[in-house]
């Protein structure tokens, strides 16, 4: 069935150059970055609804039992919706025993099982380079060697490494300069990681420059890059990376509204980035569902941010956001370009057997 769909968005993509608004229903899509904390189903059946599969990605929060929850969710969900859920697990950061062949093996022998489970990535979050620190008080960065032979574990499995680090770089500006107000109220709620508040803590160039070492040191590491690679500020710089290392790709997730600052500037670059760099782009929104009594405002919050995102995407309309002042002009991209940022590049990135 869903081979027919694909074949589906094929001839429409083929017979006609634009999608409109409308044919947002008909065509298959993939959410690339999502947190399903619940067995309830409310998000699976929402996604059914607007033509969307899912991948599912789990977060250290350093609480292993809280990690294990987040795993056995997903693992259902899966087990409830084979070839429409996907999953990847990540794993508890344990500073105890940390740079021996101890924490090595601990942590491998724990990705193998979920490996063995279903996984088809493992996620690393941003408390690598901003929270976990060694016994000497310093902050463990990713490309520390001595997380080498996880990565060389995840690599010799043949699945990617999906990875949040750092934050967007309005995280190092003071609230009242931030772009978008999405960050703003974020930090004003995680003052912990609002860097500007915390300016002994690494850099933003120090998180950039360490995920850069990571990939230099291993270039056959496939990895995606978490909220447009924690470059969402400046599309030229992320063309930059991308240009550098072949085996990175990025996901949107939660980041589409900086690609509506910047071309609420200059559409034209933004346009002619997302047409250049077509096949290293893949749809997402991080949003989390963790299980309500009411679902009925969850089901309406991401129905209403998958159609506002598909409008810029594939029409020419003028837009207006509600995170930060003035209008935009949607992108009105090719079909074929709207094919892979939603479905053909998360597959082929993420190898999803569908």
């Amino acid at each position: 069935m869903l081979r027919l769909l694909l074949l589906t968005v094929f001839i429409i993509s083929c017979t006609s150059r634009y999608y409109s608004e409308e044919d947002y229903s008909s065509v298959l899509k993939i959410d690339s970055h999502i947190h399903i904390e619940s067995s309830d189903e409310v998000f699976e059946s929402q996604a059914a609804a607007d033509n969307f599969m899912l991948i599912t990605l789990n977060v250290d929060h350093s609480d292993s039992a809280e990690i294990r929850e987040q795993f056995n969710y997903s693992v259902l969900s899966v087990q409830k919706h084979p070839g429409k859920v996907f999953f990847g697990p990540t794993f508890l950061f344990d500073t105890a025993g940390w740079g021996t062949e101890t924490w090595s093996d601990k942590i491998i022998h724990q990705l193998d099982k979920d490996i063995a489970a279903g996984a088809i990535t493992v996620k690393i979050w941003k408390n690598i380079g901003m929270t976990v620190r060694d016994r000497n008080g310093q902050f463990i960065m990713v490309d520390d060697p001595r997380l080498d032979l996880v990565f060389n574990f995840i690599k010799s499995r043949g699945i990617a490494v999906t990875g949040h680090l750092g934050e967007p770089r309005n995280c190092w500006l003071p609230l009242d300069q931030m772009t978008v107000s999405s960050d703003s109220s974020y930090f004003a709620r995680n003052p912990q990681y609002h860097m500007f508040l915390h300016p002994e803590y690494p850099s933003y160039e120090d998180q950039v420059n360490a995920r850069d070492n990571l990939l230099k040191k291993h270039p056959d590491l496939t990895f995606i890059g978490c909220h447009l690679g924690s470059l969402e500020w400046n599309v030229d710089s992320l063309a930059l990376r991308l240009d550098r290392y072949p085996n990175m790709a990025v996901d949107i997730s939660a980041r589409t509204c900086h690609l509506q600052y910047q071309s609420a500037k200059d559409r034209k670059r933004i346009r002619e980035f997302i047409i250049k760099y077509q096949d290293r782009l893949l749809y997402g929104t991080d949003i989390g569902y963790t299980g309500s009594r009411n679902p009925e405002p969850f089901k309406k919050r991401i129905h209403d941010t998958w159609m506002d995102d598909w409008k810029y995407f594939v029409t020419d309309d003028e837009m207006t956001s509600d995170k930060f002042r003035g209008t935009f002009t949607g992108l009105k991209l090719p079909g074929s370009v709207v094919d892979k940022i939603y479905t053909e590049n998360a597959i082929r990135w993420y190898k999803l057997k569908i």
